[in-house]
């Protein structure tokens, strides 16, 4: 029992649905996964830029501190009494001490309506 097998070989022409489904994933992703990307990018630059002395902040290795002293690239946090260490501005993650401003918002409507 002998079996041939043809293998038909694409003529090797312009398919355009080829084009349509490349554009269609690069869009996909674009939307899912570059451009939200780049707005946490511009968020995190904003923060900071804004960050001032007295904030009390959280470094990307988990340090708590208040920022004592702002140059322009060295941030220099007070994590405990007399204990001071310097990081880098970029090395700050988050702030831990603001309000949330949705719930502030949220109390302003409160004290209006009593």
């Amino acid at each position: 029992m002998n079996y041939l097998i043809l293998l038909q070989a694409d003529g090797g022409g312009f398919d355009p649905m080829t084009i349509i489904l490349f554009g269609g994933m690069f869009l996909v992703l674009y939307f899912f996964m570059i451009r939200p990307q780049q707005k946490k990018q511009k968020e995190q630059q904003k923060f900071i830029e804004a960050l001032r002395k007295g904030d009390r902040v959280v470094t990307v290795g988990g340090v708590h501190g208040e920022i004592i002293d702002l140059k322009e690239d060295v941030i220099t946090l007070e994590v405990d009494r007399g204990v001071r260490i310097k990081v880098n501005r970029n090395f700050v993650s988050y702030e831990f001490s603001s309000p949330d401003p949705k719930a502030k918002d949220k109390k302003e409507d409160k004290q209006v309506e009593a």
